[in-house]
């Protein structure tokens, strides 16, 4: 994961090569609270892979970067 200031930046550290998966901070700290939100559970068991395809598809991050595969 790398933090930059705007798509523009993206852009100039690109340098042409092809994008990956590019969201807002505000997007990512709701995926990272979705992600590991519940680990700290005494009743926590690792997510499946479907879970984890749910969590994405749920906060609208659909595009082939972030398909888990299976």
């Amino acid at each position: 994961m790398l933090v930059f200031r705007s798509e523009a930046h993206v852009d100039r550290w690109l340098a042409g090569r092809p994008r990956g998966g590019v969201i807002p901070i505000t997007k990512l700290a709701e995926l990272a609270a979705a992600w590991w939100g519940d680990r700290l559970s005494p009743d926590w068991e690792p997510h499946t892979r479907e879970q984890n395809q749910g969590i994405l598809d749920r906060l609208g991050l659909t595009d082939p970067f972030w398909h888990l595969g299976g």
